[in-house]
């Protein structure tokens, strides 16, 4: 998709975020702490995923079926460029063992993730971070805890913060799924010229989600 796609993309996002807000249609299916029965699935996939990593933003995703993965910003030691690291497993982590005659659930943690990582601009990353929590705090009450959902669930974590739930379908949530996808992308470019293109879009897409945070949309 062209850069002019990715962005009228966007905007209509945005568009349909503020309509949603005006008609008190949008909550998020999100809430603090694990959601039921989930905890031991998702300390499983962190485990692999990211490891003895200590991101300052993590998402990671526990799909009904195929690998989970997980994004991740990691802030420098020594205050230059942050991290941004994508990690996928190659095998389903929450799996099923037919051996021994019998249909046994079990974590398939011994196993190393495909990683992908690219320096990130501090002051770009530092965007997404602070972004990033503004919206989940705008949109997530403080005494709102985690739900079950017998669905693919997202955990974000940020600055130690836990959060989880379902996938935003909108307002300011649908934007960082939008920024999530094309922070992805960043990860997976290969050549740093073509990096460009996206931390150009994700700028962009951050000044919408400034505006509409903002605005309380």
């Amino acid at each position: 998709m062209t850069r002019a796609g990715r962005a009228l993309l966007l905007a209509l996002a945005l568009s349909s975020a503020s309509l949603a807000h005006a008609d008190d249609g949008c909550t998020l299916q999100l809430g603090h702490g694990w959601p039921p029965a989930t905890e031991n699935h998702g300390s499983a996939a962190e485990q692999v995923l990211i490891g003895d990593a200590s991101p300052a933003l993590s998402l990671t995703w526990l799909p009904k079926r195929g690998a989970e993965q997980s994004l991740m910003l990691l802030r420098p030691a020594d205050g230059g460029d942050w991290t941004l690291r994508h990690a996928e497993a190659p095998e389903r982590i929450d799996s099923w063992d037919t051996g021994g005659g019998g249909l046994k659930r079990i974590l398939r943690i011994d196993q190393e993730p495909e990683l992908r990582e690219v320096p990130m601009p501090a002051m770009l990353a530092t965007r997404v971070f602070d972004g990033w929590q503004r919206a989940l705090q705008a949109g997530v009450p403080a005494d709102r805890v985690a739900e079950f959902h017998d669905d693919e669930l997202l955990l974000f974590v940020i600055d130690g913060e836990r959060i989880s739930g379902l996938e935003p379908g909108c307002g300011a949530g649908e934007v960082l799924m939008e920024q999530a996808g094309q922070l992805i992308d960043a990860a997976d470019e290969e050549d740093a010229d073509d990096r460009l293109d996206h931390w150009d879009d994700l700028d962009r897409s951050l000044d919408e989600l400034h505006d509409a945070l903002a605005s309380g949309n």
